[in-house]
Order: structure tokens, then C-alpha cells, then sequence
């Protein structure tokens, strides 16, 4: 049994076989061949070890021939372990006797070998195991061809484990087969992170190296709520962690009985819960939820789970369903928020040194506008089916506000004109995630209807972290003062102009914030649509003149762990069964 510890992005336990995704985009999952094909499974894996020594005499004669026989000898060294007898014949046993893949085989022997290795106490064999990785990839790419299996295409239940997962290939995870996920690299506030919790997929970012030591087939557990990934559970960790599985779901169905009651604290203030949304089909997860809208449609997935650039037409059809489905509660619409981490079809091909602090956002929606207008016309069209209101992220300077909202107004007279209707009292607002923005905010907020905070940008720019980057992980916390300072500013200038004001970012949806963010006087969070119930518990269970108190003494402190610790602490007061250890 080998436990890591990562970064838990995405709540609730998984377990399940492990389906490995490694560097080179290999799925080698544990494949059974039929016993009447299992000759021609070893011919397979025969030509492919033909194949591969034929390329590595290529490479080695190439090599000597520019730098000399001494690192020819190298590859002479990658042949020798190819046409090693014994490892040859467990190759074949696993085939013959097991009936695995050709692939799973490869995987599995070669692995072994490198592990040992890896465990000598001579650092020149330990790095050995390099050749043997090496050796690995090449058979496997050989043997996969283009057959790579799509993660898309995961057709029983597994547990995914890769170095990375982008934002578009976690949207393509489907929730019914994928138990959850573990990658080696990556942060709590990543969009990779977002899009499992939207799809509801425990998950787990930033455990480190460990992909080499773990083989497809292997059950693993998924600890989403404590950040915990456990490889070859032993039988006592597996019932535990069954019994953990059930206390989910018994949680779940209780606070299931509250969907249909207001998010109202025991001293009757009202709290406005919306749900954050990236795909029309998690509609039906906020219904069920009893959501009071949805306060952040992340419509940048559309660009992303496809392979073109969609239509108007196709726009306006995935707004279409979200607002019928909604009916008269509001839908934000957040005008497209590609780059960064979601690189998407991007109208430049040129690589960014620093993409967060690049051609994003409103950036690059007014860089393209051809673009832009199809998505507002499509907004446009879709408004008189609902509650629809536009949302402009990013937002750094009164000049891209104002030039967002010309291009929204010779839209909607190009439609005029076409004699299309759409709602002309649309509400306008934009995303607060900068610093800059914060403190200029009194002069942004007569120039919008609404604002919404999206704290997962403003903690990454207020504290100079890339929130996808693993090895700074430690270092974005929503708990840092500096943090709560801002969104104390903000609020309280929304107050002041008696501008609505929300939360749409990862905060929102924890827990452990909640109280803080109803005593800096929020009233209306949106949050992933599993999240509501909880948070809707939580404001149930507490009054206002209790959180403001929650709020100053939090506000009151210089280190983001005693902030965390003091939250943690008071949540358990009112609603214990929400804390884990």
C-alpha cells in the first residue's frame, strides 16, 4: 500500500482501477485476449520488439557515426536489454498463461524491472531505469500505433491517473465511468480543478512523480475531500473508505430535503445561491439542487470540448437550453474567457512566456471581435427566452469596460436592424479578479449593473501565484488577509453604490468560508451545483450579527493557517457534520 498526498480539488471519495495516462498519452488499461487469439497477440508483440531493435541499431549506427563508437555503445546497451531471454519470456507468460494484452504486459514487466532498479543503493544502475523507461515507450508506441484509447471514449469504471489533465480533456471525462482522477502536477485553482467539480468527479492535483510505480488494474482510492490518493489498498482501507463512500451519500440525501427551502440565516436575512455552470446539461444539476439561478456560465467550454470554432447557431442553441430550463431564474453569461490554461482555438499561434498575465479574457475578445460579436449576437438572440445578463471577465481598465459595452450596443443594433428581437434591457456587469480593479472600483461600479468577484483570479494576481503550478501550490490560499482585504473592499464599495455583488470563484463553494464571506456582508454566491446544499446548510444554521463577528476577528489576523484553523473551527460550532479531519 503506497499513500500520496496532493492537493484535493474536486470533493468526495472514489474507488476503483486505476486506467494510467502517462507523458506520452498512453492509456493502458487491464486488457484480456481471447484464448483463441493469443498466438497472434505474441506475433504482435514479436514484430513489435523486432520493430523496436531495428530502430535502435538505426539510432545507434546514426550516433557513432556523428559523435563515435563510445555513445553508439549506448544503444548497444537498450538492445542487449531488448533481447534479454528471461524478460523476453515473462513478456510472453503474461500473454500466454494470463491471457494480458501485449500492451499490459509491456507495461507491467517493464515497470517491475525498472522499480528494481530504481531501488539499488548504485546510483549508475539506479539510472538504469531511465533505459527501461525508454524501452517502454517505444514498444508501447509501437504496439498502440494510432490506437490510442480517448479519454472520451472510457466505456467501464475507472480511476484515471495522468501527469496532467487540461481543462478540455477533463471536460470530456464522462462522470458515469470515470470515478475520479489523480494527476502529478497541477493547483487548487486550475480550471482543471473547476471543471471536476462541475462535473462532480472527486479529484486529486499535485501528488508529485508517482506514475511509474503504479500499473493499469491496480485498485486506487480517491480521497477528494482530504487531498489523499492510495495506491494498492489494503483490505481494512478499502472497508473504511466503503464506509466513507456511504456517509457521502447519506449526507447528500439529507441535505437533499433542503431544495426547495431559501438559503435564509436564522435571523431571516436572504442569500441568494446561484450555481456555476461550463456545460447546458448541468442544468438539471441545479434544478436538482434547487439553485436560485445560474450566476456563471463559463461559455469558453464550448470552444473547448469541440474541434472548430462554433457557429452563432451553435452558440445560441447551448443558450438557448440553459435559459428555457431556467425559466425566470437569471443566467450570467460570461463572454468568453479563453487562454491562460484554456488555450482553446486562439487567433494567434505564437507561444506566450506568461499566458495568465497575456492575450486572455476581454483581451482577447477585443483583439478578435469578429468572434466576440457572434457570441454577444447569439446572447442577444438567446435574452428572450429568459433572464439572461452579460458578464465581461477580467476586466483591468475603464477602457476595455467601456469598449465591451460599444461592442454590445453595435450588436444589438445590427440585430435591429435585422429586425431580430432581443432583450434591450439586458443587464451588464463584469468579473472583479484583479487588484487594480479593486481599488478603482468606485469609479467602474456606476458603469455596470452588477459585479461578481472571481476569486480564483484575484488570489493568484494579489499574490503573485500561478494557481496551476504545483510547485507553488502552498502558496495560494483564499485564507491569505490580503485576500480577505480585497474582497472586503470590494464589497464594501459595491455596498456603498448600491451595486448587487457576488462570488463566483472556488471560495464561494467552499464551506469553510461561508460564514466570512455572509459577515463581509455577501448576499449572493454562485457555486458548483453540489456545493449548494452544503452552502445552503451552513446559512441555515447561522445569523448574520454571528458571521460579522466570524468576519472581523478573521479580518483581524496575519497568517492565512490561523485564518483557515479559526474557520474550520467555527463551521464545526454550527454545522459539525460538514468538517472533515
Amino acid at each position: 500500500m503506497q499513500t500520496l498526498q496532493g492537493i484535493a480539488v474536486s470533493p468526495g471519495v472514489a474507488i476503483g482501477e486505476a486506467l494510467v495516462v502517462d507523458n506520452e498519452g498512453f492509456r493502458i488499461p487491464r486488457r484480456f485476449v481471447m484464448r483463441d487469439v493469443v498466438d497472434d497477440e505474441v506475433e504482435r508483440l514479436n514484430k513489435a520488439l523486432d520493430f523496436v531493435a531495428t530502430e535502435i541499431a538505426r539510432d545507434r549506427d546514426a550516433v557513432a557515426a556523428q559523435l563515435g563508437s563510445d555513445y553508439g555503445a549506448i544503444f548497444a546497451a537498450h538492445l542487449q536489454m531488448l533481447r534479454d531471454r528471461r524478460m523476453n519470456e515473462e513478456l510472453t507468460s503474461l500473454i500466454r498463461e494470463r491471457h494480458h494484452s501485449p500492451e499490459y504486459a509491456v507495461r507491467t514487466v517493464l515497470r517491475r524491472y525498472a522499480k528494481i532498479f530504481q531501488e539499488l543503493r548504485d546510483d549508475y544502475l539506479a539510472e538504469r531505469a531511465n533505459d527501461i523507461f525508454d524501452l517502454e515507450r517505444r514498444l508501447l508506441r509501437c504496439l498502440l500505433g494510432e490506437r490510442r484509447e480517448e479519454l472520451a471514449h472510457i466505456t467501464s469504471p475507472v480511476v484515471v491517473l495522468a501527469h496532467n489533465l487540461t481543462p478540455s480533456e477533463t471536460a470530456m471525462l464522462d462522470p458515469e465511468f470515470v470515478l475520479g482522477f489523480i494527476t502529478e502536477i497541477g493547483g487548487a485553482g486550475g480550471h482543471t480543478a473547476i471543471v471536476a467539480k462541475g462535473l462532480e468527479i472527486p479529484a486529486v492535483v499535485g501528488t508529485g512523480s508517482f506514475l511509474r510505480d503504479v500499473s493499469g488494474g491496480e485498485l486506487t482510492i480517491v480521497d477528494g475531500d482530504l487531498g489523499r490518493v492510495i495506491l494498492q489498498p489494503d483490505e481494512e482501507t478499502i472497508a473504511r473508505y466503503r464506509r466513507e463512500v456511504e456517509e457521502h451519500r447519506s449526507l447528500a440525501v439529507r441535505l437533499q430535503s433542503l431544495r426547495e427551502l431559501p438559503a435564509e440565516t436564522l435571523d431571516g436575512t436572504r442569500v441568494t445561491l446561484s450555481a456555476n455552470i461550463e456545460f447546458p446539461r448541468e442544468v438539471d444539476a441545479c434544478l436538482d439542487r434547487g439553485a436560485d439561478g445560474v450566476g456563471l456560465y463559463r461559455t469558453e467550454f464550448l470552444y473547448l470540448a469541440v474541434n472548430s470554432e462554433p457557429t452563432e447557431d451553435e452558440h445560441y442553441d447551448a443558450y438557448r437550453q440553459v435559459l428555457m430550463a431556467m425559466g425566470d431564474r437569471p443566467v450570467v453569461f460570461r463572454t468568453l474567457d479563453l487562454g491562460a490554461d484554456k488555450l482553446g482555438r486562439l487567433p494567434t499561434h505564437e507561444e506566450e512566456r506568461n499566458p495568465f498575465l497575456g492575450l486572455r479574457s476581454i483581451r482577447l475578445s477585443l483583439k478578435n471581435l469578429p468572434q466576440f460579436r457572434t457570441q454577444l449576437r447569439a446572447i442577444l438572440r438567446a435574452s428572450v427566452l429568459g433572464s439572461a445578463r452579460i458578464m465581461f471577465p477580467l476586466i483591468s481598465s475603464m477602457q476595455e469596460l467601456r469598449h465591451a459595452k460599444m461592442v454590445v450596443a453595435d450588436t444589438m443594433e445590427d440585430l435591429e436592424e435585422a429586425g431580430v428581437d432581443f432583450d434591450r434591457e439586458i443587464q451588464i456587469g463584469m468579473m472583479v479578479e484583479v487588484p487594480a480593479t479593486v481599488v478603482m472600483l468606485d469609479k467602474f461600479l456606476p458603469e455596470v449593473d452588477f459585479i461578481s468577484i472571481g476569486t480564483n483570479d484575484l488570489i493568484q494576481y494579489a499574490l503573485a501565484v500561478d494557481r496551476s503550478n504545483n510547485e507553488v501550490a502552498d502558496r495560494y490560499r483564499a485564507s491569505d488577509p490580503a485576500v480577505l482585504r480585497l474582497l472586503d473592499m470590494s464589497l464594501t464599495a459595491a455596498r456603498q453604490a448600491e451595486i448587487p455583488a457576488s462570488v463566483c470563484g472556488q471560495m464561494s463553494g467552499e464551506a469553510t468560508y461561508t460564514m466570512l464571506l455572509l459577515g463581509l456582508g455577501l448576499r449572493a454566491l454562485s457555486v458548483p451545483p453540489a456545493g449548494i446544499p452544503e452552502i445552503k446548510k451552513i446559512c441555515r444554521s447561522v445569523s448574520v450579527s454571528q458571521c460579522v463577528e466570524v468576519a472581523k476577528r478573521a479580518l483581524a489576523m496575519e497568517s492565512p493557517g490561523e485564518i483557515e484553523t479559526y474557520l474550520r473551527e467555527e463551521l464545526r460550532k454550527v454545522v459539525p457534520e460538514l468538517v472533515l479531519c
